[in-house]
């Protein structure tokens, strides 16, 4: 036995003071300490002002993005109490600041419900942050105390005489602990605001950034305000697809004592697009609100569609899938105790929420069917039109339900498979055409890389219709390379990816506008028929050098024109370059040294930070509406200045 081990009495049980435990695990309480975890900080302090909204006091909140990348909130709610707390000895303030589990919420009479408020998040964003300043208009005076890394660094002192209420919090997140403070995105958080309008009506919320200005001169700025609330959201996630109804089906109302509210149109699409949320946050895993949902709609329409008589020319079962092909719904509970599986709060496990849905979708759905027959009857030709197109794909989709790989003789299309069995250790690189697929199956290591070239630009998965996508080679061929399927035990359309082959998915495309289109149509594919390799981090783009240096016997690679221009300044006069236009340009050596070696590559993850966001994202831009995508284009395009 070791001395180490020999060592573990009480002694090495460690019980940590204060906010400590929060500064050694910070991604225990927010998740990472990169991007994500940084702007969640954010939305932990925003969650408490729209607590207040929730219970009726506060109708305007703004956030500032601050010069020196500090953050700034600001309600007008009724102002965190600042007296003395009986237990503590110390102001309430002070309390809700610097203690975790400490809050409104846990009082039953305070708060009916909650997503924050003034409990775990806050203090985590107090211990998390190099300062901290609360500042609380309450009472006719200004309270303010000041801290830092979780502790306070004075008491709670007056300040001067106030003819307002609200809160105003302003932290610095502490650089030791972030890996980059200077990444807060505008666009993240403006995002995650405008849901947080739509899901709750009446409230203005504004953004600001001053570290920008917009052509005017003026800060960065946008307000968000939703009179509709989700029937808003709805029209604007929607907003490049093409609707089958007149209006928006819409519901809200109280099932035995849970708020239920919904929202819901048909579109032309060929996919479903559900979003739910449980006091405002977003449960991308769903659970029980999204089962009651799907229970209750698809027993409805079922009902509408016998009774109707347009099934009974139809040879075979209708299934509860071709109810909701086409559909984008909102559904959003306020629930005052809301169970969660697991820690990140993405999957609700309440059981009396899910008879509360269901009831109140059937009610509304009936009602809106009875009321408005001409769209009943678009629906339900909509319903036929998916059980024929998903009878199609069925037997399309057993073409790539192979029992095994091998049984098929030989792998799919032009695999070059690695001789690693380990699927953990394994990679594969899904190259645009056989010149780079040439290339980079000379470059490779053998040992744990397959390459599998694709031939030119896939099919466009957004416009097509299911079986279309099955029926077509190249996507067959990524099917069965990667060894995955369709349909598990508890859900018949979900991946099933137990028999994944590799673990890393690396699109490898060329560096220019149509390899960037080429990694679109991929991700596109990925997002709507694989999103669980992303979501579980298998998914990786790589990044090929955009130009070569020389100069006699030295050579140095450049991603951008920043670094070639700093290379050729080293280098000095008589630095030649070379520019890649695609991966077929560089020989098996260079493919290798800059891209596909894993001492020196750099990949990029892919992730879903907002599912709604990049929901929207893909339909527009790999929709048919071509009005929004060039306004997205004029916005993220970068503009060159060409000598013509």
């Amino acid at each position: 036995m070791s001395e180490n081990q020999a060592k573990y009495s009480a002694d090495s049980i460690q019980a940590l003071e204060g906010m400590e435990h929060v500064r050694m695990r910070p991604s225990m309480y927010i998740g990472d300490v990169g991007s994500r975890g940084l702007h969640h900080l954010v939305y932990e302090v925003v969650d408490n002002s729209i607590d207040e909204a929730m219970a009726g006091h506060c109708d305007k909140i703004s956030v500032i993005i601050n010069e020196d990348n500090s953050v700034t909130t600001e309600d007008n709610g009724r102002g965190i109490p600042v007296g003395i707390h009986k237990k503590e000895g110390v102001s309430a303030l002070e309390v809700v600041m610097t203690k975790i589990g400490a809050g409104g919420k846990f009082d039953k009479d305070s708060y009916k419900v909650s997503g924050g408020l003034h409990g775990v998040g806050v203090s985590c964003v107090n211990a998390l942050s190099e300062k901290l300043v609360a500042t609380v208009h309450r009472d006719g005076k200004i309270w303010e105390q000041e801290y830092s890394m979780g502790k306070s660094l004075d008491p709670v002192k007056e300040i001067g005489k106030s003819d307002k209420t609200g809160t105003i919090v302003t932290f610095l997140p502490d650089k030791t602990i972030f890996q980059d403070i200077n990444t807060y995105s505008y666009d993240i958080l403006a995002t995650r605001l405008r849901e947080l309008s739509f899901l709750n009506k009446g409230i203005t919320i504004t953004i600001t950034d001053k570290r920008n200005k917009d052509k005017d001169g003026n800060y960065v700025h946008e307000e968000f305000y939703s009179k509709e609330g989700l029937v808003e959201f709805i029209r604007f996630l929607d907003d490049t697809r093409e609707p089958i109804m007149k209006d928006v089906i819409a519901f809200e109302g109280e099932k035995n004592g849970v708020p239920v509210e919904v929202a819901m149109i048909y579109n032309t699409s060929y996919s479903e697009n559900l979003h739910s949320y449980v006091n405002n946050i977003n449960t991308h895993e769903g659970g029980t609100h999204l089962s009651g949902f799907r229970r209750g709609l698809t027993h409805t329409l079922k009902k509408y569609s016998e009774s109707s008589g347009m099934l009974d020319k139809l040879k075979f079962e209708i299934s509860g899938d071709d109810f909701r092909e086409g559909l984008t719904a909102i559904i959003s509970v306020k629930v005052a105790e809301p169970q969660f599986e697991g820690q990140t709060k993405t999957k609700l496990g309440n059981k009396e929420v899910s008879a509360c849905v269901s009831q109140a979708v059937s009610e509304m759905l009936r009602d809106y069917l009875e009321e408005h027959p001409e769209d009943a009857k678009t629906i339900v030709q909509k319903v036929i039109l998916a059980a024929q197109a998903r009878h199609a794909a069925q037997k399309a989709r057993e073409m790539v339900q192979r029992k095994s790989v091998m049984s098929i003789g030989g792998l799919p299309g032009k695999l070059s498979d690695c001789s690693e069995q380990d699927p953990a250790k394994c990679e594969v690189f899904l190259v645009e055409g056989d010149s780079a697929g040439g290339t980079a199956k000379q470059g490779r290591d053998r040992a744990f890389q397959a390459i599998l070239p694709l031939r030119g630009k896939i099919l466009n998965v957004e416009k097509a219709m299911q079986h279309k996508v099955f029926e077509n080679e190249e996507i067959r061929n990524i099917f069965t390379a990667l060894g995955v399927t369709i349909g598990t035990e508890e859900d018949s359309k979900a991946l099933n990816i137990e028999k994944l082959r590799y673990h890393k998915v690396v699109i490898m495309c060329d560096a220019d506008i149509d390899g960037s289109h080429i990694s679109t149509l991929i991700l596109t594919f990925l997002f709507r028929y694989m999103r669980e390799l992303v979501e579980n981090g298998h998914v990786y783009i790589a990044t090929p050098p955009l130009y070569l240096i020389k100069k006699g016997t030295k050579k140095e690679y450049a991603w951008n024109n920043d670094q070639r221009d700093k290379i050729m300044m080293r280098f000095g006069d008589g630095a030649k370059v070379q520019r890649y236009k695609g991966l077929g340009e560089m020989n098996a050596e260079q493919l290798w040294d800059t891209t596909m070696n894993p001492e020196y590559r750099t990949l990029r993850k892919v992730i879903i930070d907002n599912g709604v966001e990049a929901d929207r994202i893909f339909s527009m831009l790999m929709g048919d509406d071509v009005p929004p995508r060039r306004e997205f284009i004029e916005n993220n395009a970068l503009y060159a200045n060409i000598d013509a």
